[in-house]
């Protein structure tokens, strides 16, 4: 089966939605050039109705006057202008003569009996009693038509306003179901195209939080799934990569370890004059070799809890939790280097639990507590607080010691970092604390970052709660 393209698919989305607005436009206009139509003929046929029916009240009056004078002067003249004013009048009546009106043809038939009548009468030189009575009844005729037509320009007014009710009304339903169609169209399109898009977006954060376990699946388009199976081979290649580099840091460091230990061991016969009594240049040369393998072999134990979380990292274990409970276990771990110090621990956490690794946070909060007991003085106070922010929770650990220099602000978090200034008390560390807790808070799709405050340094720590 065929599969259209990301492209395809919009231009099919739009061209749906083209076609129904521009569909009800096409119908709108021809329905709007319809009806001007119409009201251009009623407007046509009305100035001629009207027009014709006062052209016959003219020739009405023309009848009477040649009637009156024929019967008076008894003038052949007289008759053949009566004739022709009739015979005008009754080719007005064609023209006023309405198929649709009923009243208007009923009273066109009432004006030429009564000029029928009339003729007859001034062939048989009937009375002037009689005549002005014809002549009546035929005025009374022309009133009844100018009514009649009146009346079929008003209904035709009344129905052709009724028509562009109508017609309204049915353009505005058509434009609605349109209107209706072309957001279906596009919310239907939206989810198409837009839901492969966050697909891609949640493969590329996993691939960058180096969370390679699972398989790239991406739907939609087909571009956007040839994308995704490039994707998954990318993921693939990096999972590779990542163990390649794991194995390797292992087996050097399992190399590295091995004749450390000897030649630590070694440092330490001397150090015990077993081979034989040393001198005070020689104790001072056995005393630097201690320390400088005391030192290499914590950067090889700090590089492989480095790894370590790196791997971790790649493996959350989502859980519900207490935020009050985390600060309070981690408060308790740190009780004995606090009182050691006379270090006092405030915690203050926000009601409420949150779906995260309790497990990775507990690291985090370990690593911030740490560095802020090191870097506390004596008889100092240090926050712990963990409050609901806009994405999920927010944990802080600030302290009152001298804080970081300016210059180590951008660089506090690279592997192997300790900053310019220096803790109260000696130690022990060789800076990956921080790189692993950042490690741990990108692997839950957080971020982690050092926050300006009055005194002291002040780490901020943002978790999305997975609800």
């Amino acid at each position: 089966m065929r599969r259209i393209s990301f492209r395809q698919g919009m231009l099919a989305g739009f061209l749906l939605i083209v076609i129904l607005l521009g569909g009800v436009a096409v119908h709108g206009w021809l329905l709007l050039e319809r009806l001007v139509g119409q009201s251009r003929d009623n407007s046509t046929q009305a100035l001629q109705l009207t027009a014709a029916v006062q052209t016959l009240a003219e020739r009405s009056i023309d009848i009477e006057r040649s009637a009156r004078q024929f019967l008076v002067l008894d003038d052949p003249q007289l008759r053949l202008r009566f004739d022709e004013h009739l015979a005008q009048s009754l080719a007005l009546l064609a023209r006023i003569d309405v198929p649709e009106a009923a009243s208007l043809g009923e009273a066109l038939a009432g004006w030429r009996g009564v000029a029928s009548e009339l003729s007859s009468a001034l062939d048989r030189k009937a009375g002037t009693d009689e005549l002005a009575g014809m002549l009546d009844r035929l005025a009374g005729f022309n009133d009844t038509i100018r009514l009649a037509s009146q009346r079929w320009i008003e209904h035709e007014n009344d129905r052709l306003l009724g028509e562009l009710e109508r017609r309204r009304a049915q353009l505005g339903s058509r434009l609605a179901l349109a209107l209706l169609g072309a957001v279906l169209a596009a919310l239907a399109m939206g989810w198409w195209l837009v839901r492969p898009v966050r697909q891609l977006e949640d493969v590329i954060g996993r691939l960058g939080a180096s969370r390679f376990d699972q398989p790239v699946t991406v739907g939609g388009p087909d571009d956007l799934r040839r994308l995704g199976r490039r994707l998954d081979w990318l993921r693939q290649h990096l999972a590779e990569l990542e163990a390649d580099r794991e194995r390797t840091l292992r087996h050097v460091s399992h190399e590295l370890k091995t004749p450390l230990t000897a030649l630590k061991e070694g440092i330490a016969l001397l150090a015990e004059e077993v081979p034989g009594p040393l001198s005070a240049s020689q104790r001072e040369v056995v005393d630097i070799l201690a320390h400088n393998v005391g030192g290499l072999q914590g950067q090889i134990e700090s590089l492989l809890s480095l790894n370590a979380a790196a791997f971790e990292a790649r493996h959350l274990n989502i859980a519900r939790v207490e935020p009050a409970r985390l600060l309070e276990e981690a408060a308790q771990r740190h009780e004995l280097p606090a009182q050691a110090r006379q270090l006092q621990i405030h915690r203050q956490a926000g009601e409420g639990a949150a779906e995260l690794d309790a497990g990775k946070m507990a690291v985090i909060l370990d690593n911030l507590l740490a560095n802020a007991i090191d870097f506390s003085p004596s008889g100092g106070c240090i926050e712990l607080h963990a409050s609901r922010s806009q994405r999920g929770w927010r944990f802080e650990c600030s302290d009152q010691g001298p804080g970081v220099a300016p210059e180590d602000v951008q660089r506090i978090f690279e592997p192997f970092v300790q900053g310019r200034q220096r803790a109260p008390v000696a130690r022990r560390g060789s800076g990956v604390g921080l790189s692993i807790v950042r490690e741990l808070v990108r692997a839950m799709g957080g971020s982690v970052a050092l926050v300006p405050c009055a005194r002291g340094a002040c780490f901020q720590v943002d978790i999305p709660d997975e609800r």
